[in-house]
């Protein structure tokens, strides 16, 4: 009798326990996400008060130019014309990342959706609020490499990096088989038990 009830009163410790593991990691995401959106609104804010209506300003010797783009298609001006499909995308994005936050266990994988999530928060925000109008607004893009204009690499600003980045590290946690709640995937393709927080 006594063992029974020591066992249920022991059942109620699991979410407790779980709801704590995932708050660090989330916190995490959450300090990214606003760290690279305060970076994007501030880099594009003063792109627009400094570059508008002036010629590319060249830095590094001609590596990098500095220009004002407004960009009414995806990162790296890609997909223009579709611009209130890809507001509506960005939302998505934004709601999946909300959610699966909850299962979040890994540290890498909180950097990662981190980075995804502040990029595609600050890409919105321009679509948003700037002209032509709400969900069809330009996104500022500000650097060119190698060349002005976009003529060897698209022209891109911060959100944009922050996006590829994330994105690149999610392809990298998958391939050696970290999962978003922190366990390892074998090669064979099974779970291996224990967690590991990276």
């Amino acid at each position: 009798m006594m063992g029974r009830v020591s066992e249920r009163a022991s059942e109620p410790s699991t979410p407790s326990t779980t709801v704590t593991a995932a708050g660090p990691k989330v916190v995490l995401l959450a300090v990214i996400a606003v760290l690279v959106l305060a970076a994007d609104i501030i880099t594009k804010t003063v792109a627009v008060a400094q570059l508008e209506n002036r010629a590319p300003l060249e830095l590094l010797g001609g590596l990098v130019y500095l220009q004002l783009v407004r960009n009414p298609g995806a990162a790296f001006s890609l997909a223009t014309g579709y611009t209130w499909v890809l507001t509506i995308v960005a939302i998505a994005v934004v709601v999946v990342i909300i959610r699966v936050a909850r299962r979040l266990r890994s540290i890498g994988w909180a950097i990662a959706l981190g980075l995804v999530l502040g990029g595609a928060l600050g890409n919105l925000t321009d679509r948003i609020f700037r002209a032509p109008g709400p969900l069809q607004g330009h996104v500022v893009d500000i650097v060119s490499l190698f060349a002005p204009d976009g003529r060897v690499w698209p022209v891109f600003n911060m959100a944009d990096s922050s996006i590829v980045t994330g994105g690149v590290l999610l392809v990298l946690l998958a391939l050696l088989g970290r999962e978003l709640d922190g366990r390892r995937t074998s090669a064979r393709g099974g779970a291996e038990e224990g967690t590991d927080s990276a």
